[in-house]
């Protein structure tokens, strides 16, 4: 049983104002279900941009806010107020605002990484588990049907027990000092104090080691990282290679970089098994690649008959008509709205909604930035990785 209320949730944003990229993919993905209506925020650090940037977005002006403390005070107070909040700031400001809202009773969508230090990040897990709150992180990319299926499959031992993990995630477009210019984007994710201590690894690593871990569900326990800045003058890493050895046995190997020409968005995953293997591309999401040992390779289709139901419930429209970025991050959003909805109902959620990367994968996640930067900086030894429960 879905979530389903006789209205809509409330959606906050704090950051996603004008010049901001990741705010409009939120609200753009909120209201593909119809399942949210976003009705406040605070858009900017700048009060006169984010009350511009609110006008922008339809938001009524009392609930326009200069200030993310005076909204989360503010939206907890209102017999209306919002039923989650949505951060889409720099690293560096997760942790802040995302526990002002917690602390306020507001449920959180975060985006990733969740915060920039393993303090911040237990400190979260903490708090969620003491206010026993929605906690939803954003990689979107576990949304996709066909990512899904391929979770399925391994769950179900498809393809045996797993022995080999490769995923990589390049792109090319900070080649060159674009941070240099001025391009915002760029700027900040190259700025420590806003990032955190790592470049590539931190924004696009993390969407990779979380996906190795979603498709297998196998926890990575070790690893052995080798940073690299090829653009002089970065004070990050811009390049990232890692070893990786997960719980039970399987072993693999993470590539995240963002100097590398002819990659755009190259998100790619691939699991061996004793007795099949399985390959996903972001850059082409409705298809998934299993070949079994010994058969020719055959390719699964998002929307096709047969799959699993994970797969077919992430699925909106018919086979041949493609889904992508966008409607993988709007799964995340239903999704949470069902878990929030049965909150607000007082009975548990639907399992299938279960699937939201949680508070405790993005300690994880933190987890795996942090030891990669003490591998390196150990001159490339191996490192836990592993979380106390």
């Amino acid at each position: 049983m879905t979530g389903t209320m006789d209205r809509r949730l409330r959606l906050g944003m704090v950051g996603g104002g004008q010049g901001a990229f990741i705010g409009a993919v939120h609200r753009m993905a909120a209201r593909i279900d119809d399942r949210w209506e976003f009705v406040a925020g605070a858009l900017s650090r700048d009060p006169d941009r984010a009350r511009a940037s609110a006008a922008e977005a339809h938001v009524a002006p009392d609930r326009a806010y200069p200030d993310w403390r005076v909204m989360a005070r503010a939206e907890a107070a209102r017999a209306d107020g919002i039923d989650a909040v949505a951060i889409v700031t720099p690293n560096g400001s997760h942790h802040a605002i995302a526990r002002a809202f917690l602390d306020a009773g507001i449920h959180v969508i975060c985006d990733k990484p969740m915060t920039t230090t393993m303090a911040d990040a237990l400190d979260l897990v903490a708090a969620v588990r003491r206010t026993g709150l929605v906690f939803a992180l954003t990689h979107n990319y576990t949304g996709h049907p066909m990512v899904r299926q391929a979770r399925a499959m391994v769950a179900a031992a498809e393809l045996g027990a797993v022995r080999v993990v490769q995923v990589e995630y390049p792109q090319d477009w900070l080649s060159t000092p674009l941070e240099a210019t001025g391009q915002k984007q760029a700027a900040w994710r190259v700025d420590p104090a806003q990032a955190g201590p790592v470049g590539s690894l931190g924004d696009v690593g993390t969407h990779a080691h979380n996906l190795a871990e979603f498709v297998t569900g196998l926890r990575v326990e070790r690893l052995l990282a080798d940073l690299a800045t090829f653009v002089p003058g970065r004070p990050v890493e811009d390049n990232s290679h890692v070893l990786l050895r997960f719980a039970g046995g399987a072993r693999g190997m993470l590539w995240s970089s963002q100097v590398s020409p002819g990659n755009e968005n190259g998100l790619r995953i691939r699991v061996y098994g004793e007795t099949a293997g399985l390959e996903w591309a972001q850059e082409h999401p409705n298809q998934l690649t299993v070949a079994r040992l010994g058969e020719a390779p055959r390719i699964l289709s998002r929307g096709m008959g047969g799959l699993h139901p994970a797969a077919t419930r992430a699925t909106r429209v018919p086979m041949g008509h493609p889904e992508g970025y966008l409607e993988a991050f709007a799964q995340l959003y239903r999704d949470t709205a069902d878990q929030i909805a049965a909150r607000i109902a007082g009975r548990e959620p639907d399992p299938a909604a279960m699937l939201v990367p949680t508070v405790e994968d993005g300690a994880r996640g933190v987890r795996f930035v942090t030891a990669a930067v003490e591998s390196h900086a150990a001159g490339g030894v191996w490192v836990d990785t592993t979380l106390a429960p």
